[in-house]
């Protein structure tokens, strides 16, 4: 019989027991291994039920198990030892607090997705498993974050298999009752809500509830509430749903909604408020708005309201292709906002321009949510220096007049939180070598480029720990398969074969990841006859495990999961490869640490960083990938291999597949399962040992989220709070203020000529001359401009490359005609085809960068032949 209502009923626990509540409701529980020893031993039997969530063991454990407990004095000693670790934790001084001053009082992170834990399936991918690291590795580092996300009912779906291994989707209903989360209160004990106003009067409701990661509280925002309609209730039923007016909503609740959410949430704890808002992808771009009209309501009119908000907001983005961003038809943004509807007192047509394509091979009627997301933030970066580079090329129509590199779109490369990715026997061989507290700070602070006492671990040590990991996965792989196999309809009578899948000695590759077509889940099929040669080989067999959900939407990516799923069903390699459904976090912790070899073959350049790879490096997995993402900053060929690339703006896409896959199959056969086989004179494959080594101890340090959070609070977030305090309301009038005389006054700007003292066009290195530039600025002044030289060799078309810049001087007063003089020397350092140009830019002292309001003068065509070209 059905339930017509359900309730949570949550455990009584005896006084000395208490504390267990706190810890479960911190999610530092789950990168925190004392803490989860400590749940397992209330009652194993129940924790392996309740999938290591700490919540549902509390309310599975029985009243005689808990007062028992309360009464045994060894286990409440362990427990008030946890306990104090965790407020020792939350309230001592950690790495942010030693730095001096003048970094943020707080900073808020939002992100449309989390992946904290499998306990809160609040994620797809990629993007949200990097948001859910930033913020354990904010809260180790002490780093004053407050996370803001929303709240899905149903999560991301579930995976299974048909038995012709079609994917199908399930969306498991969520109690937020029953995850590790508390309801944020008003003091009278009411919910605290917020609202955001909707067209023809209606309003969308939200509550707040509050995951507390380590130090940092992540605010998810719940709009299954009474108060909304059905269709309002449903915004936030699950991630990546519902056409693009239910986006549209998500999003303006995760952005506005989320702005007024902190806001809340500081004003009843006493958190300070947030000096930094960082948007991770274009999904909350809209907290910029919101922000504006917070400021608009105490007087600054809407350009200054811009300026202020720009200088305190960090924009990442994650995606290398414009198919990636979220687009909305201009009308529908448009019926959103405004008088009848959010943020009336802000005109629509400001807003939409913040968000319309207006720059050439952009679509006019298209509001972007990155495009409003960069001109809403002072600074920018992609997630890998590949990536950075890219997105400079995507944008630049952006920053019209200036090259690619010049765009100010930076790059952090991303990292991933150890202690939530390392494996428990890593951890331990780590804390013999070097002690606990020592392996700690490794993992979590970060350290040198080198983890120089990992080079003193014995040979023995590193290839049992191995072998023990390989053997783990093989019995996960089993269980899991088993359980896919039932679900496809088998019986137990025709799974016998499964206790022959794998083999803990054999070379093992692991695959996992989101299967849109430019990851290539298939591309190791190319060649079906030489991979059965791979995995059949009689002396040096491989073994894959291969992992991966398509998008609901998306029957290509399914038909993918399909070919490989009927390949890895052939009885004759089903015990070499299989696909395992359902990927997650709850696997991944398992898959990363079995696997010898992690595959990655995108199509270059579309990996923006990609992260499974850097998780397995820190277990002494070895990357076998293509040059992409963050493979293509940090590859050696002492620590893996690289794939050939046949990316060339003309080759084909299936005969590319066909090179690349080849090159793939040749990297296995020629170098790779004869390294690994190969046994030196003690019985040990000593070459793939030192490989395994040098992974830990070069990769280590790099890949870490710790050194990713170091770089954004000292590269972005710092700097950002710099300007964020500089803009008082004055200097936010006069910044804008500024701005908009000197766009109106830049037509009259020009470079009228240029002349050098070099005699000839050949110059000896280390020569300087001089060069002397006449420019009109019109209606602006030398105090609003920077001219620069700008120099560097040149290619045959005379375009210059890795180019330097020169500031040059005002020289004395403005000619009859009103045209200034500027002069500086230029220095010849570098030999062969050389050249130079001026420009002049826009300055002000409170702009991040020259390109921000993207105006440049160059010398005209005419100029620019009176000038000569310095070549040779």
């Amino acid at each position: 019989m059905k339930a017509i209502r359900r309730f949570t009923v949550r455990p009584v626990l005896p006084e000395p027991l208490r504390p267990l509540s706190d810890l479960a409701r911190n999610l530092r529980w789950s990168w925190h291994a004392e803490t989860r020893d400590l749940f397992q031993s209330v009652d194993p039997e129940h924790w392996a039920a309740a999938q290591g969530d700490p919540v549902r063991l509390l309310g599975r454990v029985s009243p005689e198990r808990l007062a028992e407990l309360a009464e045994d004095r060894r286990f409440l000693r362990r427990l008030t030892a946890v306990a104090d670790d965790l407020d020792d934790y939350v309230t001592g001084n950690r790495w942010y607090q030693n730095q001096s001053d003048g970094l943020p009082a707080a900073v808020a992170y939002f992100s449309p997705e989390f992946g904290i834990t499998a306990a809160l399936p609040q994620y797809s991918g990629g993007l949200g498993i990097l948001a859910g690291d930033h913020l354990k590795a904010a809260s180790d580092l002490g780093v004053p974050l407050i996370g803001v996300g929303l709240l899905y009912r149903h999560g991301y779906f579930r995976q299974t298999l048909s038995r012709d291994g079609w994917q199908q989707e399930h969306y498991p209903v969520l109690d937020p009752n029953e995850l590790p989360l508390t309801l944020l209160k008003e003091t009278d004990g009411s919910p605290a809500q917020l609202s955001l106003a909707l067209p023809g009067g209606k309003a969308l409701h939200a509550r707040i509830w509050v995951a507390q990661v380590g130090r940092v509280p992540l605010l998810m925002l719940d709009s299954d509430v009474e108060e909304n309609d059905p269709g309002e209730r449903g915004v936030t039923d699950r991630l990546y749903g519902g056409g693009s007016e239910h986006r549209l909503l998500q999003e303006m609740l995760l952005g506005i909604g989320g702005v007024r959410a902190v806001r809340t949430y500081c004003r009843l704890t006493g958190h300070p408020e947030p000096e930094v808002f960082h948007t991770n992808e274009g999904h909350a771009g809209f907290l910029g708005l919101e922000r504006i009209a917070e400021l608009s309501a105490r007087g600054l009119d809407f350009d200054a309201a811009l300026e202020a908000v720009r200088a305190g907001t960090v924009f990442t983005t994650h995606t290398p292709v414009p198919a990636g961003i979220d687009r909305f038809d201009r009308e529908l943004v448009a019926g959103h906002f405004g008088p009848d509807a959010e943020l009336p007192g802000i005109d629509v047509q400001r807003i939409l321009a913040l968000g319309m394509e207006t720059y050439p091979g952009g679509e006019a009627n298209l509001f972007n949510m990155a495009v409003m997301g960069l001109r809403l933030a002072q600074r920018a970066n992609g997630v890998s220096l590949l990536h950075g580079q890219v997105s400079r090329e995507m944008f630049a129509g952006l920053w019209p007049g200036f090259d690619a590199e010049e765009v100010p779109i930076t790059s952090v490369t991303n990292g991933v939180h150890a202690p939530t990715w390392v494996a428990p026997e890593v951890l331990r061989l780590g804390a013999r070598q070097i002690g606990v507290q020592r392996t700690e700070d490794a993992l979590t602070v970060g350290g040198p480029e080198r983890w120089d006492p990992v080079a003193r671990i014995a040979d023995q040590d590193i290839w049992d720990l191995r072998r023990t990991l390989r053997e783990q996965l093989v019995l996960e792989v089993r269980e899991r398969l088993r359980a896919s196999w039932r679900q496809r309809g088998a019986g137990d009578a025709e799974l016998g074969w499964i206790e022959g899948v794998l083999d803990p000695d054999v070379l093992t590759i692991g695959f996992a990841r989101r299967v849109p077509s430019y990851k290539r889940l298939t591309l190791m099929l190319r060649d079906r006859d030489r991979l059965m040669d791979l995995l059949l080989h009689p002396e040096r067999p491989v073994q894959i495990v291969v992992a991966g959900k398509a998008h609901p939407a998306d029957d290509g990516g399914k038909r993918l999961v399909q070919e490989l799923v009927r390949f890895a069903d052939d009885p004759r390699v089903r015990h070499r490869i299989v696909f395992l459904p359902d990927y997650g976090m709850a696997m991944a912790q398992k898959l990363y640490p079995g696997c010898d070899v992690w595959l990655n073959n995108p199509l270059r350049p579309l990996e923006a960083c990609g992260t499974s790879g850097m998780k397995a490096a820190l277990n002494g997995c070895l990357n076998l990938s293509v040059l992409d993402g963050w493979w293509d900053e940090w590859f050696q060929p002492d620590f893996g291999w690289a794939i050939p690339t046949a990316d060339g703006a003309g080759t084909d896409p299936d005969h590319r597949d066909e090179i690349e896959a080849a090159a793939l199959y040749d990297l296995l056969e020629q170098r790779i399962t004869p390294r690994f086989y190969e046994h030196g004179r003690a019985g040990l494959p000593d070459r793939w040992i030192a490989m395994v080594r040098q992974t830990l101890t070069l990769l280590g340090p790099k890949v870490l989220a710790g050194r990713m959070v170091r770089e954004y609070v000292d590269r972005l977030y710092a700097p950002a709070a710099q300007a964020q305090r500089a803009l008082t309301a004055d200097t936010a009038r006069e910044l804008a203020g500024w701005k908009a005389r000197v766009r109106a006054a830049w037509p009259g700007v020009r470079v009228d000529h240029v002349e050098t003292t070099a005699p000839t066009a050949v110059v000896e290195l280390g020569t300087s001359v001089v060069l002397r530039v006449r420019v009109a600025l019109g209606e602006l002044s030398p105090d609003d401009v920077e001219v620069q030289a700008v120099s560097g060799r040149v290619d045959s078309a005379d375009r210059i490359t890795d180019a330097g810049t020169v500031p040059l001087k005002p020289v004395g007063n403005p000619d009859l005609e009103g045209r200034w003089l500027y002069e500086g020397p230029l220095f010849l350092d570098r030999t062969g085809p050389y050249g130079y140009t001026v420009r002049v830019l826009p300055a002000h002292r409170l702009l991040a960068s020259g390109a921000e309001l993207g105006l440049v003068a160059v010398p005209s065509e005419e100029v620019a032949e009176g000038a000569g070209v310095l070549l040779r």
